[in-house]
């Protein structure tokens, strides 16, 4: 079934809030609208959006009290942002996009600038969604499945191609501990006819490199069954 992306709208004018959402269903897009922060958060409980369009002068919470508690909560941190003011000035913008906003649209505004910015920040979200779908990170170990590289600290760690495919397969399933058998099986193949000792060897020469590296302690063995990350 097909949904459409969902935009909520927190702007205490009721006339400019009815504008910007019936524009949004009119570009193809679901829009709720709020008048303050309590019944946004109220809803936010409810469901998540795809992106936020967040005034700043609002009548009980102003918009960057509001961003800040977004970009605060692990529930909320990855959702776009974009405010909307009338205050114009080059620090008012600042503030709003160190604080975390991803774009700052001054009013008054055009309708087509409005739905032109969200599609560019809607698309953003998304490419940055997949990258980070193909990243592990673990303290500050980075796993980036399409470049095949591992960093920690911004030190590239020379792993062999098993090697990155262990330490992967161990990520993707990190604080679970995976026995040998199928650390072999996974990473080698149901045909490898090897013993688990390769999975330790490996394991072996891993801990090596990241210990050189500055990261110790990162694959934890479980006793006579396997191996760990976290947890």
């Amino acid at each position: 079934m097909f949904h459409l992306v969902n935009i909520f709208c927190v702007e205490d004018d009721h006339g400019i809030r009815e504008l910007i959402t019936c524009a949004l269903q009119s570009g193809g897009y679901a829009a709720e609208g709020f008048s303050d922060a309590k019944t946004f958060f109220a809803r936010l409980k409810a469901q998540k959006p795809a992106l936020v369009l967040l005034d700043i002068m609002l009548p009980d919470t102003d918009g960057i009290a509001i961003l800040k508690q977004l970009r605060g909560d692990a529930a909320t941190k990855s959702i776009p942002v974009i405010m909307l003011s009338a205050k114009s000035s080059e620090i008012d913008k600042v503030t709003g996009l160190e604080n975390g906003a991803d774009d700052y649209i001054t009013k008054p505004f055009g309708i087509m600038e409005l739905l032109s910015r969200i599609k560019a920040v809607l698309r953003r979200s998304q490419t940055m969604s997949e990258q980070l779908q193909n990243q592990f990170h673990i303290q500050d170990l980075i796993i980036d499945q399409d470049k095949r590289t591992v960093t920690y600290q911004n030190k590239e760690l020379l792993l062999t191609y098993k090697e990155f495919e262990l330490l992967s397969y161990l990520a993707r399933n990190c604080g679970t501990a995976i026995s040998r058998d199928r650390l072999l099986e996974e990473v080698w193949g149901f045909q490898y006819e090897g013993e688990t000792r390769t999975v330790d060897a490996h394991i072996k020469t891993i801990r090596q490199k990241l210990e050189t590296a500055g990261c110790s302690n990162l694959i934890h063995t479980v006793r006579g069954y396997g191996y760990k990350i976290g947890g």
